[in-house]
């Protein structure tokens, strides 16, 4: 056996190890700390409870999801209405209303003295508003996607499977489920 087959069986082991270790964490809820990667504040963090740091990590994963879906739709509508419609795409296929309420929540930030999350409008926008701004210039997303039907049935799906996550509430085990099935519809609609 060469050195390339040894490091994968040690890798495979130490995964299988890893899953184990990350069942009797669940079932005990306990947490064994074996995360090197996590940067937790070393002195607030332990003052919560240990049973809300479990659901706290449980959710991670979602939150981690959902922020990279959110944000590659995001990068994909400004995108591709950029190449479609030039770079003042914002100024002329964004609905006003879309466009009224963004400039609220950018003058709310400002207002309250706090860092700008971005200089792109985009990012003030609700995921809701990013559907909307879609089926506005679906014209633009078409070849995209494989229905407009199903591009609203999704994203209303994907906002409702939000709410809790954005809310810091726990997904039921059924959510979780239908997380991943969304996702999976999500990819699927841009086959």
């Amino acid at each position: 056996m060469g050195a390339e087959d040894k490091i994968k069986i040690f890798g495979m082991s130490n995964s299988l190890v890893e899953r184990e270790l990350d069942k009797v964490e669940k079932k005990l809820k306990i947490d064994l700390q074996r995360s090197s990667e996590d940067q937790k504040d070393e002195h607030y963090y332990p003052q919560f409870d240990q049973e809300l740091r479990v659901e706290a990590r449980d959710m991670g994963k979602h939150y981690e999801l959902f922020y990279c879906l959110e944000n590659s739709i995001r990068r994909l509508v400004a995108e591709t209405l950029e190449s479609e419609h030039g770079a003042n795409w914002w100024d002329t296929c964004v609905p006003e209303k879309i466009k009224t309420n963004v400039k609220e929540n950018m003058r709310r930030e400002i207002d309250s003295g706090i860092t700008l999350r971005s200089e792109d409008e985009i990012d003030f926008t609700t995921f809701g508003e990013l559907g909307e701004i879609v089926r506005s210039k679906w014209a633009s997303f078409d070849t995209m996607f494989s229905s407009e039907k199903a591009f609203s049935k999704i994203m209303t799906n994907l906002n409702v499977l939000r709410n809790p996550i954005a809310h810091c509430c726990p997904l039921a085990e059924d959510e979780i489920v239908r997380l991943q099935l969304t996702v999976r519809d999500w990819f699927r609609l841009m086959e």
